[in-house]
C-alpha cells in the first residue's frame, strides 16, 4: 500500500512538475518586449534612467526614442503603454517611431511608459497575452499586459495608497498605477520612480508639449476625449476647433483639481509642460464584452456592445463595425499631429513641425500594417 502511494505520489508529481515547466514558458515569454524598430527620424535611443538613475536595472527602466529636427524649436512627449492593456497607445507610439521625421523642434517617445505592466496579464480577466498586426511582408506582434506594475516588481501593497506629494488617499492597487503616481518620488515605489523618472526627463528635456495616451471602455463618459491641464486649455481648444472642420471629433475636458496622480494633473503643477492626456474606446477593457481575445483587441468588434449601443448603454456609437485598433490608432495620431500644427501656428517663433505622421485617412486607406516597418 505504500508503495502504490509512493508510485502515485510521483506521479502526481511528475504531472504538476510537466504543467510548471509548459506555464513557465509562457511566463517567462511575457517578458519578451516586442520588436520596434528605428525610423529614419530617430537620432538617439536612451533609458529613462539616464533621467533618473534609481531606475537603473530596474523593470521599470524603458527606452525612450528622440526624434530632433534640422532647427531649432518646440519639444513634445508622448507616452505609450502608460497602461499596457490599452494597445492604441503602444502602436501609435510605434508608427511615430518607425514613420516620423522632425523638421524643427523635437519628438521624445516612450512606447512603454510602464514596462513592468507588460510582463504580467490581471488575472481572472482572460486577456491574451499579446496581439498580430498584419503587414506586406507578414505580423508584427505587440505585448498585451496588465493596467498595473507586476506584484512581483512592487509588493505588497498597502492597505491604502497615500499619494504623494498631495497626501490624497487612494484605493491600495493605485499604488501600481501609473496614472496615479505622477510626478513620482526619487526612492519610492518602483511605479513612484517610473513617474519621477519621467518629470525628471520634462524638466531636464524643457519639453513643451507631454501627451499620454489611454484607452476606455465604450460605455465610460471619458472617450474620445482630450482631459487637459488649465494651462494647455487655449491651445487644445483651437486643436479641437481646427478638427471640427475635418469632422473629427475630440471632445475637450478639464483636468480635475482635487483628483491627484494623473499625468495631465501633475505633469501640468510640476513641470512647466503643457499636458494633455487622449481618450480613445476599446471594447476589450469593458464589462460588458464577450470573449477577450486577440481578435477583439485588433478588430474590435463585439455583439453584445452593438445590444448595449442599442439600448443606450454605450457613450459612443458602436455598431457591427465596431472600434477596430486601426480607428482608434488613427484617432491619437491624428490628434497628435494637429496639437503639434496648432502650436506651431499659434507660436511661430517657436515651431514644433513633425512630418510623415500616419493620421486616420491613411491609416483607414492603408491600414496599419502599411506603415510597420520590417524587423531586421
Amino acid at each position: 500500500m505504500e508503495r502504490k502511494s509512493l508510485i502515485v505520489g510521483l506521479l502526481v508529481l511528475a504531472a504538476s512538475g510537466a504543467l510548471i515547466a509548459v506555464a513557465s514558458v509562457t511566463f517567462f515569454a511575457q517578458h519578451e518586449v516586442e520588436p520596434i524598430v528605428k525610423g529614419p527620424g530617430v537620432t538617439r535611443v536612451v533609458k529613462l534612467s539616464e533621467y533618473y538613475e534609481g531606475l537603473k536595472g530596474t523593470a521599470g527602466d524603458t527606452d525612450v526614442y528622440i526624434l530632433e529636427g534640422s532647427s531649432p524649436g518646440a519639444s513634445m512627449l508622448v507616452l505609450g503603454g502608460t497602461h499596457p492593456p490599452e494597445p492604441s497607445g503602444l502602436v501609435a507610439a510605434t508608427l511615430l517611431v518607425e514613420n516620423v521625421t522632425v523638421r524643427s523642434g523635437r519628438l521624445f517617445v516612450i512606447p512603454h511608459a510602464n514596462a513592468s505592466g507588460y510582463t504580467w496579464t490581471e488575472p481572472g480577466q482572460g486577456h491574451p497575452i499579446g496581439f498580430t498586426i498584419k503587414t506586406e511582408w507578414g505580423e508584427r506582434w505587440f505585448r498585451f499586459g496588465s493596467r498595473g506594475t507586476n506584484p512581483v516588481h512592487q509588493w505588497p501593497d498597502p492597505e491604502l495608497y497615500i499619494h504623494y506629494p498631495s497626501g490624497q488617499r487612494l484605493s491600495a492597487d493605485e499604488v501600481r498605477n501609473l496614472n496615479r503616481n505622477h510626478p513620482g518620488k526619487a526612492g519610492g515605489t518602483l511605479t513612484e520612480k517610473v513617474g519621477f523618472g519621467i518629470s525628471s526627463m520634462i524638466k531636464a528635456e524643457n519639453i513643451t508639449v507631454s501627451i499620454d495616451q489611454h484607452e476606455a471602455p465604450p460605455e465610460k463618459p471619458l472617450i474620445n476625449a482630450a482631459a487637459v491641464h488649465e494651462r494647455a486649455m487655449d491651445l487644445m481648444g483651437w486643436v479641437v476647433l481646427n478638427l471640427e472642420m475635418q469632422d473629427f471629433r475630440l471632445r475637450l475636458e478639464a483636468s480635475p483639481k482635487d483628483l491627484h496622480g494623473l499625468s495631465h494633473r501633475e505633469w501640468g503643477d510640476h513641470t512647466d509642460t503643457l499636458a494633455i492626456l487622449l481618450e480613445t474606446p476599446n471594447a476589450s477593457q469593458g464589462a460588458i464584452r464577450g470573449r477577450t481575445d486577440a481578435a477583439l483587441v485588433v478588430e474590435g468588434t463585439d455583439e453584445f456592445y452593438v445590444a448595449a449601443a442599442k439600448l443606450k448603454r454605450t457613450m459612443v456609437p458602436f455598431d457591427e463595425s465596431g472600434w477596430p485598433l486601426v480607428k482608434r490608432v488613427g484617432r491619437q495620431t491624428t490628434a497628435i499631429n494637429e496639437i503639434a500644427r496648432t502650436y506651431t501656428e499659434l507660436n511661430p517663433g517657436n515651431p514644433l513641425v513633425l512630418e510623415n505622421v500616419p493620421v486616420l485617412n491613411d491609416l483607414m486607406e492603408k491600414g496599419l500594417g502599411h506603415y510597420l516597418l520590417p524587423v531586421p
